[in-house]
């Protein structure tokens, strides 16, 4: 094993929790990020796909508000997840102007498929943690979020 050297980064920088959020989000975006892309998939894809998943057939306007894409980047969202048959568009019978987004059995697969990857890439992010720690950092970045989460 290498010795690494020591961190030229200043000792109170280390230390700004803002700073050390941000730079674990861009580790953990590129981790995830690389994987998904080895595969051909991006972040939005994984966030369609467990949002669907998750509650079933939906519109198009509340994918993008479960998922945080905004609805202008939605539909290539979901011309992308189409074109590899992972989701199926059906006129809303309430309103035709609507289409309901339906996950398909090759879109299940496709999630099982990027949830491994990402599980796998949490894996690398975490390994310097214990289990315990690793649930205490996800319970207090759960807290974080839903704190300062927007309203509806």
């Amino acid at each position: 094993m290498s010795q690494s050297s020591p961190d030229p980064t200043p000792a109170r920088l280390r230390t700004v929790p803002s700073r050390l959020l941000a730079q674990a989000a861009t580790v953990a975006d590129r981790l995830v990020g690389d994987r998904l892309a080895a595969e051909g998939a991006r972040k939005w894809h994984f966030a369609v796909l467990v949002a669907l998943a998750e509650t079933g057939p939906t519109s198009q306007a509340e994918l993008s508000r479960r998922t945080g894409i905004y609805r202008s980047d939605m539909v290539a969202v979901l011309n992308e997840l189409a074109a590899t048959d992972c989701i199926h568009r059906t006129p809303d019978p309430a309103d035709r102007r609507r289409n309901t987004i339906t996950l398909t059995p090759a879109g299940h697969h496709r999630l099982a498929r990027l949830d491994a990857l990402v599980t796998e890439a949490e894996t690398e992010l975490l390994a310097p943690l214990t289990p315990t720690q690793q649930h205490d950092l996800t319970h207090l970045l759960t807290l974080l979020t839903t704190h300062h989460r927007p309203p509806h």
